[in-house]
């Protein structure tokens, strides 16, 4: 009998094997950053707590937190400290309240006796009116974290963060709004075997836009930021690398990878939007569909962390091998895959669409109006089913981003 499942509710009730108790703040509420509390593998804070634009309700957060018992916490020191990534840039908060707002980690470790998993930005130049503020709390950091990081936020040319992580004594790397993603598999499913694979021999020399170092150091330190393990044979998982120019050498890296694991495709051809052609060869191949993950949707940094994160959980031998039912580890891969083409959709059509012909703020009528030019788009068919997208969501009020409504149609039981 055909049944209809929402995406973003979950596809199965189950149980799983990942460890229970695991509580997660994310960087704000945009899609990237609050997704893993979609994925019921974590407990999020309420979404009210979150306020898009305005940022995060601080005393909420904090009363939140205190009556979280749990075995490890993953959490964005930007949002229990200024509010967001946004807000990181221009509160004029002190440098001693800063520090003060942190002693909320150490009365949750306290109580709970468990550990902390963190990460804090390095800002975006020039947006950050009070950068020395924000590296000083940086350059605090080290005691008291089962593993603390510091990605850089878009280090365009002249950008000084390259420089400044290097004075920092914690790990420091590209990226930003895909870190959560990247911690929560370092805590949950460490030591993953990875190979790199790039669709050219040379292509890890080059430095990619938005990160400042070459890109095969960026891999080095992502893999090191999840726990997991660069290997050149034997892998449990293939992150394959596009960075664009041809999709059908694209689409032989990745067959060459799934000779030899479950493949992850990070697709950095282009910022924020990826590579519609080779997506359209994957699909019409009926490679996507069997994908451990993908993901296009920001920089480059962003999208090598959350295809090696999901992929890291999702692919369906490393998740059961992590004891979990395989229709739930069918369900996680299937809806991760279906946010992923959902967002390269939004990045290649709908974004160009909407800007063209609605100012921003955007308005829930701007949303319809954009839902109706993109529901009639192709979408594929997955393992569980066919892809229905049911509404969209400007969370931001802005056209960068767009939060989807989607449903998997069964076509059978699994």
């Amino acid at each position: 009998m055909r049944t209809l499942v929402a995406g973003l509710m979950g596809l199965f009730t189950v149980a799983w094997a990942y460890p229970a108790g695991v509580l997660y703040i994310p960087l704000d509420d945009r899609p990237p950053n609050w997704s893993p509390c979609t994925w019921q593998l974590v407990r999020c804070p309420p979404r009210a707590v979150y306020q898009g634009r305005e940022g995060v309700n601080l005393p909420a957060l904090s009363s939140w937190l205190r009556e979280q018992p749990g075995q490890t916490l993953i959490a964005s020191l930007d949002a229990l400290v200024y509010g967001g990534l946004v807000q990181s840039r221009t509160s004029s908060l002190e440098p001693e309240d800063a520090l003060r707002r942190l002693e909320e980690l150490s009365r949750w470790r306290a109580g709970s006796g468990g550990q902390v998993l963190a990460f804090g930005v390095i800002p975006r130049y020039p947006d950050a009116r009070y950068r020395e503020r924000n590296l000083a709390l940086l350059r605090s950091l080290g005691d008291g974290f089962a593993y603390i990081e510091a990605p850089w936020d878009d280090a365009l040319l002249g950008s000084p963060a390259v420089a400044e992580a290097a004075t920092l004594s914690i790990p420091t790397r590209p990226g930003a709004d895909e870190a959560g993603q990247v911690l929560l598999l370092r805590a949950l499913n460490p030591g993953v075997r990875v190979r790199v694979l790039y669709d050219y021999p040379l292509a890890g020399q080059q430095i990619t836009h938005y990160e400042g170092i070459p890109l095969h150091e960026t891999i080095a330190r992502l893999l090191a930021s999840a726990g997991a393990v660069a290997v050149e044979s034997r892998p449990d998982l293939v992150l394959a690398v596009y960075t664009g120019g041809d999709p059908r050498r694209g689409v032989l890296t990745v067959m060459q990878g799934l000779r030899e694991a479950p493949v992850a495709v990070a697709d950095i051809a282009r910022v924020n939007r990826g590579d519609a052609s080779l997506l359209q060869y994957l699909v019409a191949l009926d490679i996507y569909r069997d994908l451990a993950a993908y993901a296009a949707w920001g920089t480059p940094g962003n999208n090598l962390g959350a295809a090696l994160a999901q992929g890291g959980l999702f692919s369906i031998p490393l998740c059961q091998q992590a004891g979990n039912p395989g229709a739930a580890c069918e369900a996680w891969r299937t809806r991760a895959l279906a946010q992923a083409y959902l967002e390269v959709l939004w990045g290649e059509i709908g974004r160009p669409w909407v800007r063209a012909r609605f100012p921003e703020p955007l308005t829930e009528e701007a949303a319809r109006y954009v839902f109706e030019r993109l529901k009639s788009e192709p979408t594929p068919r997955f393992v569980l089913g066919q892809l229905q997208p049911m509404g969209l969501k400007f969370p931001w009020r802005r056209s960068f981003e767009a939060e989807w409504q989607y449903r998997l149609e069964f076509t059978q039981q699994r």
